[in-house]
């Protein structure tokens, strides 16, 4: 009970930082003041402070210090008092850090293995989420059971996960398929099992020509709409010049397009249903259906 009413008289800019301690701690396996200095805009010392009064009036068994790896580590006893241990906990951090890693000084650097789009709405296993993160960190080969529409039964596949990606619609990984010796795209959902980890990879993000080459989907309003009816989709949209430009990869292009819910494969009979087009589609068709 006094431990209760402790947690409870925490104060809400201190609780923010314990949940980001206990976030950190859990999913990604270290801790370091770096994570509250880039988080928060903290001094160090501060920092450390807060971890030290984390543990001291909190949670005394939660984290122990690693030398050989300078940051703290959850222990065998951890259990979070300021989140659950869920992983849409985990998922919604890295969702409010990729938008402010633009404006944080090094912040972009530490969660550089995500790329988060919206919030997830889908329900992801820990025991597959915690694996992808350290092997997307630490470029290491992951050993996972894989179903498809094309093979409704779990099959072996070993994969260098670099990117999960949040579409909009769901979370998938980006990493090399050894069995098909190319990068694609696993749906986290349809992963079974728990991944094991299964040493270093040659295939790194780097040689992923199809994420890294950056390209732009031009939208605008469908050609058969009047001239006001064309305003009010480029006002709809924040166009500019009656053309709404979307910086993105090639390796998502098709998901930029069902976030429009632009189907390339059809035209709506009516503008009004339509509203907007893809115009550089034959362009960017290729990346479509990789």
């Amino acid at each position: 009970m006094k431990r209760k009413q402790s947690i409870e008289q925490v104060r809400w800019d201190l609780a923010l930082r314990y949940r980001l301690i206990e976030t950190v701690s859990w999913w990604e396996g270290r801790l370091t003041t770096g994570h509250l200095i880039q988080s928060f805009g903290i001094s160090r010392q501060q920092a450390s402070k807060d971890i030290n009064t984390y543990i001291t009036e909190h949670a005394p068994r939660n984290l122990t210090y690693d030398k050989q790896l300078k940051g703290y580590v959850p222990s065998k006893l951890f259990k979070p008092l300021f989140i659950d241990d869920s992983a849409s906990a985990y998922l919604h951090l890295l969702y409010q850090n990729n938008e402010r890693a633009p404006h944080i000084e090094g912040l972009a650097l530490a969660y550089a293995h995500t790329k988060v789009l919206e919030v997830p709405d889908r329900s992801i296993k820990p025991e597959i989420l915690r694996p992808l993160l350290k092997a997307c960190r630490d470029h290491l080969r992951l050993d996972i059971d894989y179903v498809s529409l094309n093979s409704p039964d779990p099959e072996g596949r070993l994969i260098a996960p670099h990117t999960l990606v949040y579409t909009g619609m769901r979370w998938h990984v980006r990493a090399y398929c050894e069995k098909n010796g190319q990068y694609r795209d696993f749906v986290l959902s349809r992963l079974r099992g728990e991944p094991n980890l299964d040493g270093e990879s040659e295939n790194s993000v780097d040689e992923d020509e199809v994420w890294n080459t950056e390209v732009t989907v031009v939208i605008e309003p469908d050609s058969r709409l009047t001239p006001a009816q064309k305003a009010i989709i480029e006002a709809d949209f924040g166009m500019l010049n009656g053309q709404l430009l979307i910086p993105t990869r090639r390796a998502l292009v098709k998901y930029v397009l069902q976030r429009y819910q632009i189907d390339p494969t059809k035209m709506e009979p009516r503008p009004e249903a339509q509203q907007i087009i893809v115009k550089n589609l034959t362009e960017l068709e290729p990346w479509l259906y990789s």
